[in-house]
């Protein structure tokens, strides 16, 4: 069948995206599902970090491909065994959110209970396939498409890999269901599943993106008693307060890691940089009182390095630890944390600061790249 998608076919691309134009909306083909995939029809797909690191260059990718990993729609049509983690068959009509990394379900991170480091849908997000191996985007000359870590959300439709789809209740926005599979799942899940963070604790968050913004209402939500908003934009603090900071910092200052200890008492428990900046990352440290917790979803160039002075680690008994998708357990997290959207204790809705055609995508990165927007979401 034919579809509409926006696919980058080089890397490297300079903003203003709205002149140097790296996404082109374009008709291409889209196989039926195989064994165990699923064709969904995109409703919502947002747009986050991660997409722009690839038109940029920091995350390289095979190209073509076919961008966006964030996205909800409706089940379409269901191929043979296409059966879900815990037995669950999808059928036409459902609502889905898809999730960024596919997992097998045999592998030994997966049967560990750690789908998010799952090795056959790492290697095939690295290699632009589906979780099976298969490429089932093709431009009008044959030429294959590459997939956007398993999804390639800013198309009309899609067909996925049955293990990179969450069943999710109608009754839930598809615009809000979108960033359920990225943004909240990255960040509050790094502050519930990664650190572990206990109620009363004090925590700063640096970087308030869509997913920094996310962990921050994580953070109100498990309880903690401090939380120090950092960024470099005094909009994006106030607004870090009108969500639940109590204190907030602007990282340009160059006393802002003092800034924080004193806000603090010495530093906080548990410091989360969702950044992709090294030096973003040191300051995370830097904040992190003895005995606390860095954690890092950040993901900066594969070629940036970060001094540490490994003595603090052992005699400060400091943990400094990465989190990949929150540590998440997609099919159990999901839900919970639309649990507590519902109940009013996680007001993701907040986070969408616009919607937008497909067809404006570029000037929507353009925004993104400016830190004009949060999270915008392309309707389709």
């Amino acid at each position: 069948m034919d579809i509409t998608a926006a696919v980058l076919s080089a890397i490297g691309a300079q903003a203003p995206f709205t002149d140097s134009k790296p996404l082109a909306v374009e008709r291409i083909r889209l196989d039926r599902p195989g064994p165990g995939e699923v064709l969904v029809r995109i409703k919502a797909a947002g747009l986050c970090h991660s997409d722009l690191s690839v038109i940029n260059g920091n995350r390289p990718r095979p190209m073509p491909m076919a961008l966006g990993h964030e996205a909800a729609g409706i089940v379409e049509e269901v191929g043979p065994h296409a059966d879900g983690a815990g037995g669950e068959v999808l059928k036409p009509g459902d609502h889905v959110a898809f999730v960024f990394v596919p997992s097998c379900g045999h592998c030994e991170p997966c049967t560990e209970g750690r789908p998010a480091l799952c090795e056959p849908g790492a290697a095939a997000n690295g290699a632009g396939t589906l979780l099976s191996g298969a490429r089932r985007l093709h431009r009008h000359d044959d030429e294959p498409v590459n997939h956007h870590l398993g999804v390639s959300g800013f198309a009309d439709y899609a067909t996925v890999s049955r293990r990179s789809l969450v069943k999710v209740e109608p009754e839930l926005p598809l615009e809000e269901a979108a960033l359920f599979g990225c943004a909240v799942l990255t960040g509050v899940g790094a502050v519930i599943n990664t650190a572990r963070m206990p109620a009363g604790s004090s925590a700063a968050v640096i970087g308030l993106g869509g997913v920094g913004l996310a962990a921050l209402l994580g953070a109100v939500a498990a309880g903690a008693r401090t939380i120090v908003a950092v960024d470099l934009s005094d909009d994006r603090l106030a607004f870090a307060r009108e969500l639940g900071a109590t204190a907030a910092v602007n990282a340009s200052d160059p006393e802002a890691a003092g800034q924080v200890r004193a806000a603090t008492g010495g530093g906080v428990e548990y410091a989360f940089d969702f950044t992709g900046s090294v030096r973003a990352l040191d300051l995370a440290y830097q904040i992190t009182r003895r005995g606390g917790t860095t954690v890092t979803a950040g993901l900066p160039a594969p070629t940036a390095t970060m001094p540490l002075a490994p003595v603090t680690l052992v005699a400060e008994e400091r943990t400094l630890k990465g989190s990949y998708i929150g540590t998440a357990v997609p099919t159990r997290d999901i839900p919970r944390y639309i649990e507590l959207y519902r109940r009013g204790l996680l007001p993701v809705d907040r986070l969408v600061t616009g919607t937008l055609a497909l067809e404006d995508i570029n000037e929507g990165f353009d925004r993104l790249h400016s830190g004009d927007a949060i999270r915008q979401v392309v309707v389709l």
